[in-house]
C-alpha cells in the first residue's frame, strides 16, 4: 500500500490454522499501525499524544454548532481529496466530526485559539470563533499525508490520538509582497494566501505603490495606473490590480483568515504618480534629488530617497485625501499603510500628521514605517520597525516587527546568493536569523516578513525567497518563545519538504535540513536562484 512503511496504512496478516478438515487460511483481526507524531508547524502551545490511532471510517458525518459551518465546509473538502465520503449537519452532537462554537472559550484561547480532540470515537474541534475553527482545520490539515495537496489519496488514513490547545502568541504573523518594483498578479496572490493559512499566518500587506510602479486602481486618479501601472524596475514585470481584483483577492483572503494591508508609500518613494500627474512636483523639479529621472521618463533602476512629493504645494493633499477615500471605501480590513520612510524634508513631520489625519477621517487606523513616529502622529497609529534607530516621540504605540536583520527576505538566503539585496547584512537574512526573534519591546504586537521585489522578477523567485523562512516566522509569531528552539525546528520543517512540493513552491533548500526524497514537480524550476 502506498503509505504503509510511513504509518498510514495497515498491517494484515495471515494466520495459519490446523483443523481435522486439514489446513485453511483465515484472516486474523487488523492491527493498526500508529502513525508518527505529526511535525506541527508552528508548534501547538499544549499537546499531548498517545500511542493509539484513530482509522478514518470511508462513510464519515460532520456536525456543527454556532458559527462552524465555514469549518465544516473546509474539513469536507479536506475529507473529500482523502477519498471519503461525508455528509453534513447543522447540530450539537452527531457524527464523528464535531465542530463546535464556543464563545466561552474567549476568555481563555482569544479568537484564535482552538481545542482540538482524537479519539476512539472520532474528532472534536471547538474554539470561540470562526479563526479559531479555521486554525483547527489547518492542524488536521498537516496530520494528513502531503501528498493531499496536490492529489486524492485512495489509501485509509490514520490520525494518532491527541488533545491540543492551542493559541497564539501574537495577533499579528504576516508577510509582506513588494509588488511595486515588479508585479505580482491576483493568481500568484491567491496562491501565496494559500500558503500563509497553512501556517496560520493572517496578515498581507501589499507594497502597491513606489517609484518604479503604481499597482491599484484609482478611479478618479486614472493616470496612475494608465501610466504608472505600465512600469516596473528593469526585467521587471508591469501591471496593477483593478480594483475589482483587489476585492476578490480580499474576499479569497479573508475566507482563510487573512486581512489585507495595502500600502500607498508616500510622501516619498512617489515618482510613478509624480510622472502620471506631473503637476504634483514642484517648480523645475526641485523635489527630485538628484534628478534620476523626471516627466515623461520612467524611472526602472534600484535607487531610493530621491523623489519626494512638493510639499510645500497644498494641493498635493487633495490628491492624498482623493486616494486614501477610495482606498478606504475597497478595503475591508482596518488599516492603511502610509509608508513614511527614507525621507529628508522640513515639512515631513508636518506631512505626516496631516496624512495620518486623513487616514483616521476616513474610518482606517493608520501604519507607517518607523520614522513616521518622529512626528506627533496619533497615538493609535501603528509603527512598523524595520532597522530599530528611531526614537518615537510618540508613547505607548503599537509596533509591528520586520527588522531588516531578521525579516527582510529579499536578502540571500545563504551568503552569496544571486539577485538578492545585501544592504542591511552582507552575509545575509538565514532561516535561523528569521527564528531567532525574540520580543524586546512591550508594544510589540507581533511579526511581518518582507520581500522587496527589485530583483525578485518572477514568481519561483518569489517563492524562493519567503519559503521555508516565512514558516520560521510564522512559528515566531504563533509559538511563545519558550517552547522554540531552532533544531527541533528544523526537524519538523524538514518534513515538510514533501508538502511544499505537493504545493507547487519553489522553496529554498536550506543547507542542514533533510528535505526529504527530491521529486520533479511540473512547472517548476528548482534552480532558479
Amino acid at each position: 500500500m502506498k503509505y504503509l512503511f510511513r504509518g498510514l496504512g495497515f498491517l494484515l496478516f495471515a494466520a495459519v490454522l490446523s483443523s481435522c478438515g486439514g489446513t485453511e487460511t483465515v484472516n486474523a483481526p487488523q492491527a493498526t499501525v500508529i502513525p508518527e507524531i505529526p511535525a506541527l508547524i508552528p508548534l501547538p502551545a499544549q499537546v499531548s499524544w498517545e500511542d493509539k490511532a484513530y482509522v478514518i471510517p470511508e462513510q464519515n458525518t460532520i456536525c456543527y454548532s454556532g458559527e462552524g459551518k465555514e469549518a465544516s465546509q473546509w474539513l469536507e473538502t479536506l475529507l473529500q481529496k482523502a477519498g471519503l465520503s461525508v455528509s453534513t449537519s447543522a447540530s450539537d452532537n452527531c457524527g464523528n466530526w464535531k465542530i463546535e462554537q464556543d464563545s466561552s472559550l474567549n476568555s481563555s484561547l482569544g479568537e484564535e485559539g482552538y481545542q482540538l480532540m482524537i479519539s476512539e470515537e472520532g474528532v472534536l474541534l471547538k474554539a470561540a470563533s470562526k479563526a479559531g475553527l479555521f486554525y483547527g482545520i489547518q492542524t488536521l490539515r498537516q496530520m494528513f499525508p502531503a501528498e493531499i495537496e496536490s492529489q486524492s489519496l485512495e489509501d485509509q488514513v490514520v490520525l494518532r490520538h491527541t488533545s491540543i490547545e492551542d493559541k497564539p502568541e501574537f495577533g499579528w504573523r504576516g508577510t509582506m509582497v513588494d509588488v511595486a518594483r515588479s508585479f505580482f498578479d491576483l493568481d500568484y496572490l491567491k496562491r501565496h494566501v494559500d500558503r500563509m493559512a497553512l501556517y496560520k499566518m493572517n496578515r498581507l500587506h501589499l507594497h502597491l505603490t513606489d517609484d518604479q510602479g503604481w499597482r491599484i486602481e484609482i478611479k478618479g486618479w486614472p493616470k496612475l495606473t494608465e501610466v504608472g501601472g505600465n512600469s516596473s524596475v528593469r526585467r521587471g514585470r508591469s501591471g496593477f490590480l483593478t480594483q475589482e481584483e483587489y476585492k476578490e483577492l480580499q474576499d479569497y483572503a479573508l475566507a482563510r483568515n487573512i486581512t489585507i494591508i495595502p500600502e500607498i508609500d508616500m510622501p516619498g518613494h512617489i515618482y510613478a504618480a509624480l510622472l502620471a500627474y506631473p503637476e504634483l512636483n514642484c517648480d523645475e523639479y526641485s523635489n527630485l534629488t538628484p534628478k534620476r529621472a523626471i516627466p515623461p521618463a520612467i524611472f526602472e533602476d534600484y535607487n531610493v530617497g530621491w523623489s519626494k512629493f512638493c510639499l510645500e504645494n497644498p494641493e498635493i493633499y487633495k490628491f492624498v485625501a482623493d486616494v486614501v477615500e477610495e482606498m478606504a471605501e475597497i478595503t475591508k480590513g482596518p488599516w492603511l499603510h502610509i509608508g513614511g520612510d527614507e525621507i529628508e524634508d522640513p515639512r515631513y513631520k508636518e506631512f505626516v500628521v496631516k496624512a495620518d489625519s486623513i487616514v483616521q477621517s476616513f474610518g482606517k487606523t493608520t501604519i507607517g514605517w518607523e520614522e513616521v513616529t518622529k512626528a506627533e502622529v496619533s497615538s493609535n497609529l501603528i509603527s512598523q520597525r524595520w532597522h530599530g534607530k528611531v526614537e518615537s516621540v510618540v508613547k505607548d504605540i503599537k509596533v509591528i516587527h520586520s527588522l531588516c536583520t531578521q525579516l527582510y527576505l529579499d536578502h540571500a538566503n545563504v551568503t552569496g546568493q544571486e539577485n538578492t539585496n545585501n544592504w542591511c547584512k552582507k552575509d545575509g537574512v538565514s532561516l535561523e536569523d528569521t527564528y531567532s526573534f525574540i520580543k524586546d519591546h512591550e508594544n510589540v504586537i507581533g511579526v511581518e516578513a518582507a520581500v522587496w521585489s527589485e530583483f525578485v522578477l518572477s514568481d519561483e523567485m518569489m517563492d524562493n525567497r519567503f519559503w521555508p523562512r516565512a514558516i520560521a516566522a510564522a512559528e515566531v509569531g504563533w509559538t511563545s518563545g519558550d517552547k522554540r528552539e531552532y533544531q527541533e525546528f528544523t526537524t519538523r520543517l524538514g518534513k515538510h519538504g514533501d508538502r511544499l512540493r505537493a504545493l507547487d513552491i519553489n522553496f529554498h533548500r536550506t543547507p542542514g535540513v533533510n528535505w526529504g526524497v527530491e521529486k520533479a514537480i511540473p512547472g517548476v524550476f528548482s534552480n532558479i536562484k
